[in-house]
Order: structure tokens, then C-alpha cells, then sequence
């Protein structure tokens, strides 16, 4: 299993209530090119995000389900991104002095990408996730500098 940590400049609940906002998934998730629609249930367990992976014009649509939502500790997203498959992915936030550290763990669940070797797939997917954090930190630590 990928995973990555960075520490962020503001409390766990603010990166809580961007991961709450459904519509800005394709601001932080690398590969997430727009959103087409938010379950109103999102992010309780079950909800889904339908949203387009790829790069205009070459593009598909697929969907993000909620599986496990306890803020500000933990959520769980089940991310189908075919025809690379679905990983499931964890995020969690720990307080700290001036902020939080955020861990997001990320594993290939079904599809092609679990037949991946891990030696090549889990550093692709750290590299990805390194970029994921940075976008997630910078819309949490924006959103908590306006309070």
C-alpha cells in the first residue's frame, strides 16, 4: 500500500470541509479533470461523486464512493477510475502543534493496475499523491486563514 504525509498549517477540520465539498474533488485529486454531480447524502457512507478522470478531449466518466467518514479523523473513498481500475483510498488528520499531519494511504483494489508489480505501482502512486496532498493542503490552509 502507497502512502504519503505532510504536515498543513491548520486544524484537521478544515481539511475535513474540503473533503465534505464534494464539487472541489477535481481540485485536489490528481487525474479528476470536473465534476458532473454530488449524491446530496455526500460524504456519508454510501454517497457518490460523478466525476471525469483523464485530459480534454480524452476523458471518462466514473465515480467516487464514500466508505467510511469520521471527521476530522478519517475518511475512506472507494475511487473507480477505469480502465486503470479502483484503488480505495484513506485520508487521516492528527492534530499537532500549529496544524495537522495528513496521511493518505492508497491501494489498487480491482482492475489492471493490481497486476502492476508494487515496486512500480506504489511509486507512481506516491508521486500522484504527493501532488494530491499539496492541492489539498493549499485549499485547507486557504480556507482556514479566512476564518
Amino acid at each position: 500500500m502507497a502512502h504519503n504525509v505532510r504536515r498543513l498549517a491548520c486544524p484537521p477540520e478544515a481539511v475535513f470541509e474540503v473533503l465534505a465539498e464534494g464539487w472541489l474533488y477535481p481540485a485536489w485529486v490528481v487525474g479528476a479533470m470536473r465534476m458532473r454531480d454530488v449524491d446530496r447524502r455526500w460524504p456519508t457512507p454510501g454517497a457518490r461523486l460523478h466525476h471525469s478522470v483523464g485530459i480534454w478531449p480524452i476523458y471518462l466518466d466514473d465515480v467516487t464512493e464514500s466508505r467510511e467518514w469520521d471527521p476530522p479523523r478519517r475518511a475512506v473513498f472507494r475511487a473507480k477510475g477505469w480502465p486503470i481500475g479502483e484503488a480505495v483510498v484513506a485520508i487521516e488528520a492528527k492534530p499537532t502543534d500549529g496544524g495537522c499531519l495528513v496521511r493518505i494511504y492508497e491501494e489498487a483494489a480491482e482492475g489492471p493496475a493490481r497486476f502492476v508489480p508494487s515496486l512500480i505501482r506504489q511509486p507512481v502512486i506516491r508521486l500522484r499523491n504527493v501532488e494530491t496532498l499539496r492541492r489539498l493542503a493549499y485549499l485547507a490552509e486557504g480556507r482556514w486563514e479566512g476564518k
